[in-house]
């Protein structure tokens, strides 16, 4: 029983460490070479996890092998353009100027039911307002609707806006984020001004984020409100 739970935990460590090497990508994202490997991983992970009788090294030596054949791939897909097309395929147009290309979307055996409810998820609805619709290599749809259907921006109606600023987090689950803290320009002096002025101490603190010019947003934590 405990040599069974402590080959699990060696192969599932050994699986974390593999994604994490893989890349950081949703299910949905995987390239066709990447599912493939991802599926070959958990498969051969599976067998000595269950079978205390199969050697754990027996177990390893595969997931490492497809592990490395996965980043070799991965190199040779960057520097080759011709492999990384071979490996991940092209994309391809499903849409021009409002109008289906039907044999494209044969040759991706894509339904025009499906790539209608595609266009829906990304809020378009009309599609003869789409200039070019694309299905990617990881099989996610682009679509660019026509310039004269999109929103007007900003520039475009002449109004200033401020520019956006990312949030850091100083303060998750009542502890104080240093790091973060000067990675946002701010001190610990500064902290505990806005600290008093919110009332609150930093152990009450589910979440603080700021941002460079101190923009802040607060989530106590629900036994302190």
């Amino acid at each position: 029983m405990f040599i069974s739970y402590i080959r699990a935990v060696i192969l599932y460590l050994l699986l974390i460490l593999a994604v994490r090497l893989m890349g950081k990508r949703q299910v949905g994202e995987l390239e066709p070479a990447e599912f493939v490997v991802a599926i070959l991983i958990a498969d051969l992970a599976s067998v000595p996890m269950q079978d205390i009788g199969i050697p754990l090294l027996s177990g390893i030596l595969p997931i490492l092998t497809v592990l490395a054949i996965e980043l070799i791939l991965s190199v040779l897909s960057m520097r080759f353009r011709r492999v990384r097309q071979f490996l991940s395929g092209r994309p391809v147009l499903l849409m021009e100027n409002g109008r289906i290309l039907e044999k494209n979307l044969e040759r991706t055996r894509l339904t025009v039911e499906e790539l209608v409810q595609h266009l829906r998820e990304q809020g378009i609805w009309d599609l003869s307002t789409v200039q070019y619709a694309v299905l990617e290599v990881d099989g996610q749809l682009s679509a660019i609707v026509h310039p004269r259907h999109q929103p007007p921006t900003a520039q475009d109606l002449g109004v200033q806006v401020d520019e956006a600023e990312l949030p850091v987090t100083v303060i998750s689950g009542g502890v104080v984020l240093e790091s973060h803290l000067t990675a946002a320009g701010k001190d610990r002096a500064w902290l505990d001004r806005q600290l008093r002025h919110l009332g609150c101490r930093a152990e009450e603190v589910y979440l603080l984020t700021a941002t460079p010019s101190g923009k802040l947003y607060l989530s106590r934590r629900e036994a302190a409100v």
